[in-house]
């Protein structure tokens, strides 16, 4: 790995509910995901209403980790199985990097999770049972309906772009953020 930056901003949230949140279309696609590799707490269906906690803060702060490969990776073609495996360890990196989100927190402010919650090695909602670690839990902008790839690409100038063909992509980005400034 060449280089982790962390980019970052402020928006309104009600210009971002209304230019990037689609709950109906993206909790869809959550759904659909989770049909294919197992259920997730902070995913979508939820026993409240996502409205709820848009309409719950004034601000957000949107925070990317973008991850630069070397050369010498991009150039790499790797096997299935050893791709899987350098994927899961930038999974495994998103629990560090969320740290530096539940920093931010505070009485008056939620953290959004990068992603997928990756906290536990099996989600406990597979089973039918509580989340093991609701303290660090948090919900994603994908699961609260955000149109995540079509945020970034607009307000940071970012394509999202995936592993393929045995080959890394340029970068990865990981998108979480805050929700502020209480109402």
């Amino acid at each position: 790995m060449s280089e982790i930056k962390k980019l970052t901003l402020d928006v309104d949230v009600e210009d971002f509910y209304n230019n990037y949140v689609d709950f109906e279309k993206v909790s869809k696609l959550c759904i659909e995901e989770q049909e294919m590799l197992g259920y997730n707490w902070n995913y979508p269906p939820f026993d409240f209403d996502v409205d709820d906690v848009w309409n719950s803060y004034a601000k957000l702060k949107l925070i990317a980790f973008k991850i630069d490969f070397s050369q010498e990776e991009l150039e790499h073609t790797f096997e299935d199985r050893e791709l899987e495996y350098v994927l899961k360890r930038f999974e495994r990196l998103k629990v560090k990097l969320m740290n530096e989100i539940y920093a931010l927190e505070s009485e008056d402010a939620m953290g959004l999770f990068l992603g997928k919650c990756n906290l536990c090695m099996r989600c406990t909602r597979e089973v039918n049972m509580p989340c093991k670690m609701p303290f660090k839990m948090r919900y994603p902008l994908e699961a609260l309906g955000g149109e995540v790839d079509k945020a970034v690409e607009d307000l940071f100038g970012y394509k999202i772009q995936y592993a393929k063909d045995g080959k890394l992509p340029e970068y990865l980005i990981f998108v979480g953020g805050l929700l502020y400034d209480k109402k």
